[in-house]
């Protein structure tokens, strides 16, 4: 479909919340839902199915086309993406029985223990040193 045609639709969507548009509508930005859902299961890896983001992706451009305003002169494509990312995500925390607050708090702790193991290391190393020099020193050994 091309851009004259497509700002019809959207003018005659605007005018009389056609069933038959807004389906029209659905059909031709699908592949934005696809595109973004594709983007996203690279960052979420295999713990959603791909189709079933797709699926949360269908909701928020169907809210999309909803809420959308012509006049306001941005592109269709990236209101959409956004609405589409965030009803992605809005579904994906519904699934999640852990509340964001503790997932947010086990990241904080997840990052604590990496630097507490990476201190460990270095203390053990500086430790393993002093004993390395006392005992060159003990058994009067040059170390160059």
């Amino acid at each position: 479909m091309n851009e004259q045609e497509l700002k019809k639709l959207w003018i005659k969507y605007a005018q009389t919340k056609d069933a038959s548009a807004k389906e029209t509508l659905i059909i031709e930005y699908a592949p934005v839902v696809k595109f973004v859902a594709g983007r996203l299961s690279i960052y979420l890896g295999n713990n959603v199915e791909f189709d079933d983001l797709v699926g949360y992706g269908i909701f928020g451009l169907i809210d999309a086309i909803d809420k959308f305003d012509i006049d306001k002169g941005i592109k269709f494509e990236t209101y959409a993406s956004l609405r589409i990312r965030g009803a992605i995500f809005d579904h994906i925390r519904k699934m999640d029985w852990v509340p964001r607050s503790v997932r947010k708090k086990q990241k904080l702790l997840s990052i604590i223990e990496n630097i507490l193991y990476k201190y460990i290391i270095y203390w053990l190393i500086l430790k393993i040193l002093i004993l390395w020099k006392s005992l060159f020193n003990y058994f009067k050994i040059s170390c160059l």
